[in-house]
């Protein structure tokens, strides 16, 4: 007979199990060492679990936006919000559409939640607007009350100070120490005019072609005069209700944010989308503190230029430009020569805060919808401490369970399964922990659910393992050649129940949201951690105690006693007895 071939060993008959064992250790390591070094060594918990604010938003219905509230928007308006509330610095709120009007914020602790508030629910719909009228707030004085400009002065600073109104003998009575939006002037950071003087804030409807020349008091629409005369901006709902539902094409009226006067407003005349970027800084050139600085497209820019040109040629109060925040007028400072090169700055009475909150709302945009605060929920760091100790304490009497049942049934195979089931725990833990940093990803009580569900899973690829080596064992084979025949059909199984388990918590995932989305990841995450601890641990770790003498001999406390399987003694040399066809089920 001819001597066998020389070569590689088939993974088949014998395989490389310290190989694979090297490889799972290897990756074990190197996630916990980046964990580690990552400084981030327990999972990111979420609102449920750390405790938190819930934030309720439902949208409105407007004057002329019957249809708006639909899909596409209230999307739109997630996108947005979610951008704004990551300005803030927090990467673990979850913003989430609930039924057709409703936006779910869910702010973890350690955020403020006041400012939080006023954040996510701020349409910030900004317009530039010219002022036809402004007057005193009592209820029908619309007797104008003009705004003098200073002169331009031929220093880059007075300039920008006297050309946006606020350093001039008399203030704009639109000037104010309250709101988040607080400002005195507007001036110009172009660096291509540094003398330009200034007045912007972003808008929401472009139009193609500058505006003509403010409406005259005279050509103000009847209806509009007689909604001015009758405005109490001291009236918080006549405050704001104040020019609701106008166009930006249309001329309306508004109240300062103070309350204190209230203005005829021309159509918009530069579109907030036009603004490119906000940023808040600290300008220590001028002594003006706090500021925000904004960046207009090239077409914004240009016509920017243009409206500012036009208005220095008017006479008070219809040389000023209104910035209007959500129906509200900011600020109203005059212009006395055109603003060009295509950035400004927002200045005045802000704080540190302030500039950041307006700077963040400018830079990702207006929401498509009006929303109404709907609900405030904290929830206390203590029950979700409570919550995560009983999710706990369910974890580990279910793992209890199982440990108990594969020692009474498996016995020294329960070490096999118990290791890897510890193996499986410390990838899951490693892999979350660097979750968070990496993607935002919060554990929170489904994903703890999601993760003990998984226990069972796991379980069950060894135990289908561990019945194929014994179908072998029944059919009178060794044990270092059973291990081996039993892995193909094992194989198959596992990977078949992997995958639907993998598959179910996907679509679950994906056609869920919220926290059901927790459970789904984690329950398909620890469904391919089971694929790679059965393939590179649990398998190479049997093939190897599979040559120890302890199972090799089928010890009663092994769990592969051939007597309690019903193993067959072998037959005696010399005597040939007729072996009984296999029966099928």
């Amino acid at each position: 007979m001819a001597a066998p071939k020389k070569g590689r060993r088939s993974p088949g008959a014998h395989g490389y199990p310290g190989r694979a064992l090297a490889v799972i250790l290897v990756a074990l390591v190197a996630l916990t060492g980046a964990m580690f070094a990552s400084g981030h060594t327990k999972p990111r918990l979420g609102i449920d679990l750390a405790g938190g604010t819930e934030i309720t938003l439902t949208a409105k219905n407007t004057p002329g936006q019957a249809n708006a509230i639909n899909k596409a928007n209230m999307d739109t308006a997630v996108n947005i919000i979610n951008k704004r509330v990551n300005g803030l610095g927090v990467s673990e709120a979850e913003v989430q559409t609930q039924g057709d009007r409703n936006i779910i914020v869910d702010i973890p602790r350690g955020t403020n939640t006041d400012q939080a508030v006023k954040q996510v629910g701020t349409t910030a719909q900004l317009f530039f607007r010219t002022v036809i009228t402004e007057a005193n707030n009592t209820p029908g004085g619309n007797k104008p009350s003009p705004t003098p400009s200073g002169k331009p002065s031929s220093a880059p600073s007075s300039a920008a100070h006297n050309g946006a109104g606020a350093k001039s003998a008399s203030p704009s009575p639109s000037s104010t120490t309250q709101g988040r939006a607080v400002t005195d002037a507007l001036k110009a950071a172009a660096s291509s005019s540094p003398k330009a003087a200034a007045s912007a804030t972003p808008s929401a409807s472009p139009s193609t072609a500058a505006t003509p020349p403010p409406t005259p008091a005279a050509n103000v629409p009847p209806q509009v005069q007689k909604q001015f005369n009758a405005l109490d901006c001291s009236n918080p709902t006549q405050m704001a209700n104040a020019g609701l539902g106008a166009k930006p094409t249309d001329t309306t009226v508004a109240c300062s944010q103070d309350g204190k006067t209230k203005y005829i407003l021309g159509p918009s005349q530069v579109d907030g989308k036009q603004v490119t970027g906000a940023k808040s800084v600290y300008d220590t050139q001028s002594g003006e503190g706090w500021i925000v600085t904004l960046e207009f497209s090239s077409a914004g820019g240009k016509k920017f230029a243009d409206v500012t040109g036009q208005l220095a040629k008017q006479q008070p109060p219809n040389n000023q430009f209104a910035i209007v925040l959500d129906n509200q007028v900011v600020s109203a400072p005059s212009v006395s020569q055109p603003i060009t090169g295509g950035s400004a700055q927002i200045y005045g009475n802000f704080t540190q805060q302030s500039s950041e909150d307006l700077a963040n709302v400018l830079s990702y945009g207006a929401l498509p919808l009006s929303f109404s605060t709907s609900d405030v929920t904290t929830v206390s760091p203590a029950l979700g401490s409570e919550q995560l100790h009983g999710g706990l304490i369910a974890g580990a009497f279910g793992l209890a369970l199982v440990v108990l049942y594969l020692l009474a049934y498996y016995r020294g195979l329960s070490f096999v399964a118990v290791v890897s089931l510890v193996v499986s725990a410390a990838l899951t833990y490693t892999i979350m922990t660097l979750l968070g940093p990496a993607i935002g990803f919060a554990l929170n009580l489904p994903a703890v659910c999601g993760a003990i569900v998984a226990i069972g899973i796991t379980a069950d690829s060894f135990i289908v393992y561990f019945e194929r080596i014994r179908d072998e064992l029944r059919g009178g084979r060794s044990l270092a050649p059973a291990v081996q025949r039993a892995w193909p059909r094992a194989r198959r199984t596992i990977l078949v129940s992997d995958f639907v388990s993998f598959l179910a918590a996907a679509v679950l995932f994906v056609c869920s949201v919220g926290k059901v989305q927790g459970f789904a990841f984690t329950l398909g995450l620890t469904t391919l951690l089971d694929v790679v601890v059965v393939y590179l641990f649990t398998k190479p770790l049997m093939t190897i105690l599979a040559r120890r003498r302890f199972y090799a001999q089928g010890h009663p406390w092994s769990g592969l006693n051939p007597k309690s399987l019903g193993v067959q003694a072998p037959l005696r040399r010399g005597r040939r007895t007729a072996r009984p066809e296999a029966k099928e089920a």
